[in-house]
Parts: C-alpha cells; structure tokens; sequence
C-alpha cells in the first residue's frame, strides 16, 4: 500500500452551526486555504499547512476545529460546503478501518510568508494581515463573548427597534441607517469594538434558515442612551449594483427597513480583541471607510463621555475616516460638532467631482510629523476597519512613516501586535 494511502491528518474543518461568516478567518489565512459560499466558510486540506494564523482572530471559536482523516479521504470542499454541523469524529476502530496502518502526519509544509520570498518567483510580499494584534491593549475592560449562539444555553436574545434613522443623504446606490437595539431587563453587556450577530427571519433558496450576519456595535458600554440597556448599528445597504441593476441584499434590507417597535434576534457579542484601552495616557489613532467607522463612533463617544464627566483627562484621539464622497460619510454632522481640542479629525473623498481621489492612506503621509510622534509612544493604539483593499495602503503608510522618522519598522511593528496596539479589522 502506497505510503499516501495511510497517511493521517489533523484536518482543519470550520464549525457551520457558530461560525457567523465574518470572512476574518480567510483574510488572515496566508496560504489562501480558506474559501467560501452562500453558506459556509470552509478549508482546503490540499493548502492547509496548520500555521494556525487564523485561529486567534476568530470571534467565536468556529475555527478551532480538528478532524483526524486519511490524506485520500479528506473531507472535500464540496462536501464541507453542503454541512449544516461537523460530522462526529471518528473513533479509532473507525479510522482503523479506512486506513489500516496509518500513519499521522505531524510536519507542515514549507509555506510563503510575509518576510520570505514566495515559492518559485525571488520577490518579497507585503503581507499586512501578519501585523495585526490578536490580544487586546493591557488596559481594556473585560469582554463577554459568545452569551447567545448555536453553542449557548440560550440560541438568541430578542431586542426591540427603538431607533432607525439614515446617516447619509439619499442616494441611488447606497442607504445607511443608524439603527438602536434595546434589550429590556436581559442583560446584554457590550464593549466599544464587539459585535453581534443579527438573524434574519426566513429562510435561503435552498429552504434553509438564514445564517446571522455580523454587525461591528457603534456605540458604547453604557449604551447608545446612556443607562439604558441597548446598542447601535450602523448599517449600510447596497440598492443597485455597478451596472444600475436592483440589489436585495437579505440582511442589510431587512435591518434597513426596521420599524420602531419591531423585534429582532440577537447573538453574540463576540470579539476579545479589537478593544479600546483604557489607561488615561493612551491615544487612539481610528483608520476607517464606510461602516467600519462603528467601532470608531463607539470609542469616541465612550472617551468623550468620560471627558465630560471629568474621569479622563490624558491621551489623544485622531480619526482617519475615507468615503467616496462627502454625502455617503456615515455621522458627517456630528463629526464637525466635536470640539478640536478633543479630536483630531482628517476626512478623505476618492469620488469628489472635479478633486483628486484622496484615500486615509494619503492623509496619513500627510500627517506623518504626528504619527511618528504617535507610533513612538507606547500608550499609543491603532485600529483598522473598513473594506479589505484599504488594509495594505494603511500598514504600507505606517510603514513609510515609521522608517522616515528613523524608527524601526519591524522591531516597531513586533511590538504593536504583541502589546495589542495595531488592530486590523477588514472585509
């Protein structure tokens, strides 16, 4: 019997019944191992070398997932994707049977990373995902994760709309709403940088239910009315597609066209990491687009309550938010009503008729003089949310800046992510 035949491996496998498809798992994967549908996240055996990249940032634990499997008899892409739940494991006499003799596979493949030249070409990569923070700042608060899901005692929490307006002017292509939860007497305790799961009502094509879908909460812990029990969202639906064709998109729509009073169902919070800090010298450097600015409206917020209340008085707050135009900035009114002393706000427009296309990353070339200073600091924090294609443009920027300024890049970057002070979060 040849060899491959009896080879075991540890295979990685995804949990469908609590992964919330927050695509985080296959923007981290370095190898490209892990893809997806409609439906479920999967990993390919054939790629997966177990470096384990993807195991800290996910929010829920779906990932952590291991199967004993012959090599020839892996589970498939095809019939991962058509998994409702893991398959049980396999008992030994199982595993016996499928594979007499076998042997487990302990060593993982030569791979390319982000230091090392790719496989067969001599040129560098520039992986920006390895810079991230899977821990969070020293000083965060503690984060309840996982209260409510598939693996929970209890599979939902129902909230009510109490609140639904948009935040950017009406346009053809786009609709984003700022949407408040409130959970009643149920205690749902949130830190600024969590999220949540919302469940759609009804069910897919195929007649299943429809899987949650995860919302970044943009508000802060005590609530979007402070002593209440509830959160906000902030949600941004797609109405047409680049072609002016009609887009329905399942849960964006429904959350979208919520009315006061309705009821809707919750999971999570999830998320350890993405956490604001909370030691008074610590300055927050917020980099974002669209959507991703929730997490961003929700530590500013909780920072400028505490600075009106007189409990904090220390770091500093500078805010990097980029849109294609000045009407489709979620919370542009309220953002020019902060006071400047108090955040130091920079605004970037790819799509102003008649202006350059200006990108986060330009202005933060352009600030570089106060991000040296700031990159320098150890009490200094940087979070990162919005589309994926920002994502290398701003480590890039960090980068340049810190190499201008005489700073080590690598030595600097080492440790950003091992303190939790560089926080990539990307779609």
């Amino acid at each position: 019997m040849d060899m491959a035949e009896i080879q075991v491996i540890r295979q990685h496998l995804i949990d469908p019944e609590i992964c919330i498809r927050c695509n985080t798992c296959e923007a981290t994967c370095p190898v490209g191992a892990i893809t997806h549908d409609s439906r479920n996240y999967v990993v390919d055996a054939d790629k997966c070398n177990l470096c384990m990249a993807c195991i800290s940032p996910c929010p829920t634990g779906s990932i952590d997932n291991w199967r004993a499997m012959p090599r020839l008899r892996a589970y498939s892409i095809e019939e991962q994707l058509s998994w409702d739940a893991l398959p049980e494991e396999l008992s030994p006499e199982q595993l016996a049977d499928l594979a007499p003799g076998a042997v487990m596979e302990t060593a993982a493949p030569e791979v390319a990373t982000a230091t090392s030249p790719l496989a067969g070409t001599g040129e560098e990569v520039f992986n920006s995902t390895r810079y991230g923070a899977t821990v969070p700042p020293w000083s965060a608060a503690h984060a309840y994760t996982n209260l409510y899901g598939a693996k929970s005692a209890q599979k939902t929490i129902t909230a009510t709309v109490t609140g639904n307006v948009r935040v950017t002017e009406v346009g053809r292509e786009y609709d984003t709403h700022h949407i408040v939860l409130d959970f009643g007497v149920t205690p749902f305790p949130v830190l600024e940088g969590q999220s949540i799961g919302i469940v759609p009502p009804g069910t897919d094509a195929s007649g299943k239910p429809h899987h949650a879908r995860q919302y970044s909460i943009a508000s802060p812990r005590n609530g979007e009315r402070p002593g209440y029990n509830n959160l906000s969202l902030t949600i941004k639906r797609v109405l047409e597609d680049h072609e002016g064709n009609p887009v329905r998109g399942v849960a964006s729509n429904y959350m979208c066209d919520l009315q006061v009073g309705d009821k809707v169902e919750v999971i999570g919070p999830f998320g350890a990491s993405f956490l604001m800090p909370n030691h008074p010298r610590s300055n927050i450097v917020m980099i974002c687009t669209g959507t991703g600015s929730a997490p961003m409206r929700a530590m500013t917020e909780w920072r400028r309550r505490l600075r009106k209340s007189g409990k904090f008085d220390g770091g500093k707050l500078m805010l990097f938010f980029g849109a294609r135009t000045r009407e489709e900035l979620p919370y542009f009114g309220p953002l020019q009503n902060l006071p400047k002393d108090f955040i130091d706000i920079n605004l970037a427009f790819s799509r102003t008729q008649g202006q350059p296309r200006r990108y986060v990353q330009d202005l933060m070339r352009e600030r570089a003089a106060d991000l040296a200073a700031l990159l320098a600091s150890p009490d200094t924090h940087f979070y990162v949310c919005g589309l994926k294609s920002m994502e290398e443009g701003v480590v890039l920027a960090l980068r340049d800046v810190a190499q201008q300024a005489g700073l080590s890049w690598e030595a600097l970057a080492d440790g950003l992510k091992r303190e939790g002070r560089l926080h990539l979060e990307t779609y």
